[in-house]
């Protein structure tokens, strides 16, 4: 159950409740379970799911496979039975707990943080599909508190430049923000250490800051950036002052999964820039880009507004759920073979996420590896050995899965019940990896036309606008 403070998704929506019961499966959903993300009872109702009493204790212990928005509690870990399989954003770098408690009750997990970033695993890569979420609606808050307008405005008391916009990091939140920014009529600028990320910068109509002349420049690996050296760091950090200078709005996106977020924005450079200027700060929960930033919290710092921007995808619980929900789907969909879920720890896409197999730990390297400062950490360890699986496969008869609630006790299972389901393909499979253009940039909503009306499509979904 989602007992996070603040969470509203819920990881099934009654669309996928659909699909899942089109494959064969029997939807077993808690009253509630998706009312504050928009989902009443009655759609899942209809749909087919049978709907339960919170706490239903029979269905956690007949769950086979658990589907949450963040890691359960140990608490809730040890009242599924043993062998269930727990699906969702865990948290697993250097998280003890977890570890602990998939041991004592003998659980397989599979953490949506560790897909590996290839073309097959696109459609359910849960971390693009809310970071999107999170860079469009951190260009909203600062929108709104900003003392400005972002769009140019000629009127005929005067004309009103645009707002100048400062994005940190071309990843999925960052693009996000560009194009969001680029909508509501600022000018961009984007900063990021790989100058890889340039012609997509530029392809959404944003300014590239090029990064500091120097040999060491650091590019990506495994689709995620690496780590700058510190000269480098420091070249950069004079170059980002004196564009923070001339700025209204800084959006920080800048995050190296499984370490501590680079520290992007000191103090000396909040001190030049302009009192009524805004810093959003999306790597809060992680140490943070920005100096003096506070989770959740908005700081007033000599009339600079300095805004802690963790979990917006809960801000948007509609749609977030509606596209995790999806990732969730195009995750399992592939293993639901006649009637059984197979796990083939052969499939790269299975072996990279696996962390635990029936209580045996498969990812200990990312499970109790080194804390960085006390936070939790999500993404792909960077310059860690390739990991090899090992063994052959794990089916499982009549399979249940358990989808966990935004409500407190709010969850749904799906249990297999016919046989002889034809299996179906992961949907991306055999396609080529997506360009890097602004018809496909990866991880990114694209702007596409679906019966003449602009909206957003990913790899999860096409949300309408």
């Amino acid at each position: 159950m989602e007992t996070a403070a603040g969470e509203t998704r819920v990881a099934a929506s009654p669309e996928t409740v659909k699909k899942f019961i089109a494959l064969g499966c029997r939807v077993v959903l808690e009253r509630g379970a998706g009312r504050t993300s928009g989902f009443l009872d009655e759609a899942y109702a209809e749909v087919g799911a049978q709907l339960v009493t919170p706490g239903d204790s029979q269905a956690w212990g007949e769950a086979d496979v658990m589907l949450c928005v963040q890691s359960p509690s140990p608490l809730d870990l040890g009242r599924l039975r043993r062998g269930a399989l727990v699906v969702g954003l865990l948290a697993p770098y250097a998280n003890v707990e977890l570890d602990a408690a998939l041991k004592r009750c003998g659980l397989s997990a599979m953490a949506l943080e560790l897909l590996p970033r290839i073309s097959r695993a696109q459609s359910a890569d849960a971390l693009s599909s809310q970071a999107n979420i999170a860079g469009y609606k951190s260009v909203l808050l600062a929108s709104a508190a900003l003392d400005r307008y972002f769009p140019m405005l000629m009127t005929a008391a005067g004309t009103v430049q645009p707002a100048r916009v400062v994005v940190l990091g071309a990843g999925v939140a960052g693009l996000q923000a560009v194009a969001t920014a680029r909508r509501l009529g600022a000018v961009v600028y984007v900063s990021d250490i790989r100058p890889a990320v340039k012609e997509q910068v530029e392809s959404l109509g944003a300014r590239f800051i090029d990064p500091p002349e120097m040999e060491d420049k650091p590019a990506e690996s495994g689709g995620y950036a690496k780590q700058a050296s510190d000269a480098f760091l420091a070249a950069q950090r004079q170059q980002l002052s004196d564009q923070l200078a001339e700025a209204d709005v800084a959006i920080c996106t800048a995050q190296v999964p499984g370490r501590r977020a680079p520290r992007l924005i000191s103090e000396d450079m909040l001190d030049r820039m302009r009192p009524g200027a805004v810093v959003v700060d999306l790597a809060v929960a992680q140490g943070g880009n920005c100096a003096d930033t506070v989770p959740s919290q908005t700081v007033d710092r000599n009339g600079v507004k300095l805004i802690g921007a963790n979990d917006l995808p809960c801000s948007v619980p509609n749609h977030a759920s509606f596209l995790y929900s999806k990732n969730l789907l195009a995750l399992l969909q592939p293993m639901l073979q006649d009637s059984q879920l197979t796990l083939d720890l052969e499939d790269e896409l299975i072996a990279g996420c696996l962390i635990s197999q029936d209580g045996n730990i498969r990812r200990s390297d990312v499970l109790t590896q080194e804390p960085t400062d006390g936070n939790k950490l999500c993404g792909v360890p960077l310059g860690a050995a390739a990991w090899q699986p090992s063994g052959t496969g794990t089916d499982r008869q009549g399979a249940t899965y358990l989808a966990h609630s935004a409500d407190e006790r709010g969850q749904c299972h799906l249990r297999h019940h016919r046989a002889g389901r034809a299996h179906r393909d992961h949907p991306l499979r055999g396609q080529p990896g997506a360009a890097d253009s602004w018809g496909r940039i990866p991880g990114l909503c694209t702007l596409q036309r679906d019966r003449g009306v602009p909206g957003h499509r990913s790899h999860a979904g096409h949300v309408q606008p």
